[in-house]
């Protein structure tokens, strides 16, 4: 199997149930019979089928893992599958009993359009994409689809108890010790990837600003647009047409479920206001005028769309911004406060860093940082010149690193975090196995 098949193939697995149909077909026999199924574990009142299991073993391998040649060891991960099976139907049978947690079924849907569009895309031919499917089992489209959907709803409940949980301070993580990161440190080091080249450095960003001009032109813009979409306007083709904001245009203005502290506050601040379908009136934040149109609303979150109307911003006011910059550079450069000049950098962008990736980095900064590996103050830097809204950087570093092995301090405080929340879900699994009953036959 190539590359790519197996990549597939493990996004097919990942993401959906073998089909049982398949799994209890014998081969031989003329009739192709079936063989019967047996329960390996009851919990509550609910089965775990010994095809189930299976099909984990199937998805296991479908991800390059190695099933044990001997029947001990093959024993042995059959029981490991299924206690996960266990503890995940646990989880899954609290979630739906809990009035708290609900899944609707527009959530599932997009969940499983979402998986489908990752995994058809790797294909250049649909065709092909369905011979994919049928080579591991899964059938039709249509088929691989209905048995998306329950995996689908299954994460989402889990996910969305374990979250309801935290918000309610039900599940705070359990500190570990520092043998129990020292343990999970050495089990996982091997797979570690090597630490990146960072860089720190202390930055003053200006960024052109439109005259007074230019923004009531785009005021004005915004507000016919609002005209047209509150008398029945195509929200989405306006957006596609109209909105300067490049990662949602072509989606018709989507922005996908975002809860709060994502956004500009004056956004947000009017958007959780909006009921499904309400238009806003027109919201200012630093990158222009927003039409905001919220479609459907969850407990802490929301979906919408938007249309950004950006004042246009004119080669004079890029040449006031270039200048700015440079004369703000040669004060820094003569021993000037970075406060005091930091009071001019545009607020959207960060003042300072610490062992920032460099990989990570826009290109202009990636391309400086190849050509210079000194500390200290660097030439002017523009960022974004091709988008014909040029920034301009005042970049000085006070430290670099190169790339290396990643050391336990590195990560210490990312494994006692994982560790922590690991901890209280097995804790809060512990209780529910303890309340319910469970038989294991394996």
């Amino acid at each position: 199997m190539t590359t790519r098949r197996m990549l597939i193939t493990a996004i097919l697995f990942a993401a959906s149930a073998f089909s049982r149909e398949a799994t209890a077909q014998q081969p031989g026999g003329g009739g192709g019979g079936r063989s019967i199924d047996r329960i390996v574990a009851i919990v509550g009142t609910r089965p775990i089928l010994s095809s189930q299991v299976d099909e984990e073993v199937v998805r296991f391998q479908a991800q390059g893992g190695q099933v044990p040649e001997d029947s001990a060891g093959r024993a042995k991960m059959r029981r490991q599958i299924v206690d996960r099976m266990v503890e995940e139907e646990l989880v899954v049978q609290q979630a739906q009993r809990d009035t708290n947690v609900k899944v609707t079924e527009q959530e599932v849907l997009d969940a499983v359009e979402q998986t489908y569009q990752n995994a058809r895309k790797q294909f250049s031919t649909e065709l092909e994409f369905q011979n994919q499917l049928r080579a591991v089992g899964l059938g039709s489209v249509e088929e691989w689809r209905r048995q998306l959907s329950d995996d689908q709803r299954r994460r989402i409940l889990q996910d969305r108890l374990f979250e309801h949980l935290r918000q309610k301070g039900k599940l705070r993580p359990i500190p570990p010790t520092d043998a129990q990161m020292r343990e999970f440190w050495e089990s996982n080091r091997a797979q570690q990837p090597k630490r990146p080249a960072t860089v720190s450095f202390r930055q003053i960003v200006i960024k052109p600003q439109p005259d007074s001009g230019a923004k009531a032109r785009a005021h004005q813009l915004a507000e016919s647009l609002l005209v047209v979409l509150r008398h029945g306007g195509d929200f989405a083709a306006i957006a596609k047409r109209f909105s300067a904001d490049t990662a949602s245009r072509e989606q018709g203005g989507e922005l996908g479920w975002f809860r709060r502290g994502v956004m500009f506050k004056a956004f947000e601040d009017v958007a959780f206001r909006l009921r499904p379908g309400e238009i806003s009136e027109i919201v200012e934040t630093p990158f222009g005028y927003h039409i905001i149109r919220v479609q459907r609303v969850q407990p802490a979150e929301i979906l919408a769309r938007h249309v950004l109307i950006m004042a246009d911003v004119s080669p004079t006011q890029i040449d006031v911004a270039r200048r700015l910059a440079d004369s703000l550079h040669d004060a820094l450069a003569r021993g000037a406060p970075f406060d005091t000049l930091a009071r001019h950098a545009d607020p959207e962008e960060p003042k300072l860093a610490e062992d920032a990736p460099i990989n990570q980095m826009p290109q202009e900064y990636q391309d400086l940082l190849a050509r210079d590996s000194t500390a200290g103050i660097k030439s002017v830097i523009t960022v974004g010149a091709r988008s014909g809204r040029p920034k301009f950087v005042v970049y000085d570093v006070t430290q670099r690193h190169a790339e290396g092995d990643l050391a336990f301090d590195d990560v210490k405080v990312r494994i006692k975090e994982i560790l922590g929340n690991d901890l209280a879900i097995r804790h809060y699994i512990d209780e529910l196995r303890r309340q319910t009953y469970i038989d294991v036959r394996l």
